[in-house]
């Protein structure tokens, strides 16, 4: 096996890991936060971490500069502000914010998309 599928196969255990942890926080919040070992009281400091991650990821897809990496980075990002935007939606707490990131995001990765399907790179 090459080291190319090797970690194409690794990366595919990634994501079936994570998906996993996905579907236990949405049917049991509480469980997922045990199984992950997060405490409720640190989470400004994951948030913190979780953001320089963002941050990261969005650097190496422009630096990469492939327009179909970004427009599915910002799509994801998109799906994440929205989705928080809805949560504090329904528990009547300020959105906007959430929902301002995710219209920003989604223009970011409909001009991506746009760009490589129209081929105006």
């Amino acid at each position: 096996m090459s080291l190319s599928l090797l970690a194409i196969y690794l990366s595919a255990g990634g994501v079936l890991v994570t998906g996993w942890l996905a579907a236990i926080f949405v049917v049991n919040p509480a469980r997922g936060m045990v199984l992950v070992n997060h405490r409720t009281e640190d989470l400004p400091k994951v948030m913190a971490d979780r953001y320089v991650a963002f941050m990261a990821l969005a650097a190496g897809a422009t630096w990469y500069g492939d327009l179909a990496v970004i427009a599915y980075l910002f799509a994801v990002f998109a799906f994440m502000a929205l989705a928080d935007a809805v949560i504090y939606l329904r528990v009547k707490q300020p959105f906007l914010p959430h929902l301002i990131a995710g219209i920003a995001a989604a223009g970011v990765a409909l001009v991506a998309f746009l760009a490589q399907t129209n081929g105006a790179a």
